[in-house]
Formats: structure tokens, C-alpha cells, sequence
């Protein structure tokens, strides 16, 4: 059985984006797209901390909620949050209400404002893009780390920065295109400017 479904639209996609009205949605405009400003990969970062050990859709379904949660994800406002505002967002069942990923989600605000006297956070997660990227063609192909995302959660986690583990890493270089993981033979292989489309 492929791990490609060709829709309706005559687009071929991963089974995990193929059912689900929302996950299409996401893979086909977002998933795998360069985010190279620093509140959205404040954000990316964000919700791929509060996704471990839970799935993809959950979080994709609270988003919106998130982004009210979280001031829309501003570094410099998270930043500021205080003890009054953990306890709001422990009760805000649009949110995953988790105290240490609420807790790191404000730590890495934190350590993302400081990170500006570095140059930012958009430059120091860029600067792990790999020379290659994967070329998978079935899910068994994709990995699930690489020498690049244990090296920026060290460079991360040196910084202050939680939940930032090589496998979330990857997860991250992924959703932001810093790698192609689209299995070749989907209608996004290729398509985000960073990588070009397997010949």
C-alpha cells in the first residue's frame, strides 16, 4: 500500500494529510514552507513543544486558541508573562494545559528576546539547514532526527530554550522548510524554494 493518496483533485498527498479537512489544508499551504520571521517561528517552535507527545491535529485544532493564549505568539509579550498569567492559561481549555510546557513556552520568549543580541532566532535556526535534504519515498525513509537538529537543540538549549529535543528539532526544520521531507511523488515535493524538486 503506497503512503501516497492521489484526491479527488487529482493531487497526490501523504495519508496522514489525505482524510483530514484541516491536516490537507495545512500540508498543501503551510507544512514544509519557509517561516523566516521571528514571531512565526516563535510560534512554530511553541507549538511544536506543546505537540510532544501528542498529535499533529490536536494542536492544529487549538491553534487559534493558542495564538489568543499567547498574545498571537509576540516574543516581547510572552516574555512578560507572570505567575497570574501561568494560572490563566492552566484553565484555558482552548489551550493544552500543560504547566512545564507553559512554564518553557515563557522561558524560550524569554531566551528568544535575549537571543536578538546574537543576531536572532531566525538566524541561528536557519544556520542548521543541512547541504542536503532527504529524498524519501515512503514514510519508513523520513527521519526522525539528523547531525543538524541535534546540533541546534544543543545551540538551543545552550541559550535557555526548553522542549527543544532533536526529534521536536526535526520536527520544526521540517514544518519550516528548512528540509523537504514531502515523500517524492507528492504534488509539494519541491515547492517551497529552498529545495528543488527531485529530477
Amino acid at each position: 500500500m503506497s503512503d501516497l493518496v492521489v484526491g479527488a483533485d487529482g493531487l497526490a498527498r501523504p495519508r496522514w494529510a489525505a482524510g483530514d479537512e484541516l491536516l490537507r489544508a495545512y500540508y498543501d499551504a503551510e507544512w514544509g514552507m519557509p517561516v523566516r520571521d521571528e514571531r512565526g517561528l516563535f510560534e512554530r517552535l511553541s507549538l511544536e513543544a506543546f505537540q510532544s507527545g501528542l498529535s499533529w491535529a490536536i494542536i492544529l485544532r487549538k491553534r487559534p486558541g493558542f495564538r489568543a493564549a499567547f498574545a498571537g505568539f509576540d516574543p516581547d509579550v510572552v516574555a512578560g508573562f507572570d505567575e497570574a498569567d501561568v494560572e490563566r492559561l492552566l484553565a484555558d481549555a482552548a489551550i493544552v494545559r500543560n504547566r512545564a510546557k507553559i512554564l518553557a513556552t515563557i522561558g524560550n520568549a524569554r531566551a528568544t528576546v535575549a537571543l536578538r543580541e546574537e543576531g536572532g532566532l531566525v538566524d541561528l535556526v536557519w544556520a542548521h539547514r543541512p547541504l542536503q535534504t532527504p529524498e524519501p519515498r515512503a514514510f519508513a525513509d523520513i527521519p526522525t532526527t539528523s547531525e543538524q537538529s541535534v546540533a541546534l537543540s544543543t545551540a538551543l538549549k545552550k541559550r535557555g530554550f526548553r522542549f527543544v529535543g532533536p526529534t521536536t528539532m526535526f520536527a520544526l526544520m521540517e514544518a519550516v522548510g528548512i528540509v523537504d521531507t514531502h515523500l517524492v511523488g507528492s504534488h509539494r515535493r519541491g515547492t517551497s524554494g529552498v529545495w528543488p524538486a527531485p529530477r
